[in-house]
């Protein structure tokens, strides 16, 4: 257990950080979802619009330090490359 005043400070942000980089985590990742369960029904335009809404998120994460940019470099190249194939 902590017994300084600023491991104890550090415990508290760590904390505090935690719980938002899973908020944001979770956010991605269901906007993700949404541009994935648009390719595997077909639909195009809606896979288009998800698309569109998903990249600010992920380059959100690359700016909060939550994702690499190469993987979301990857990402979004996978994604619009099935995309493009409807």
């Amino acid at each position: 257990m902590a017994h300084t005043i600023s491991a104890k400070k550090r415990i508290r942000q760590t904390e505090r950080r935690t719980i938002q980089n899973k908020a944001r985590t979770s956010r991605i990742r269901t906007f993700v979802r949404k541009v994935e369960e648009a390719v595997r029904a077909g639909d195009k335009k809606a896979a288009e619009s998800a698309y569109k809404a998903m990249m600010p998120e992920l380059h959100k994460g690359v700016s909060k330090g939550l994702l690499h940019r190469n993987t979301v470099a990857r990402k979004l190249s996978r994604l619009s490359a099935r995309i493009k194939t409807l």
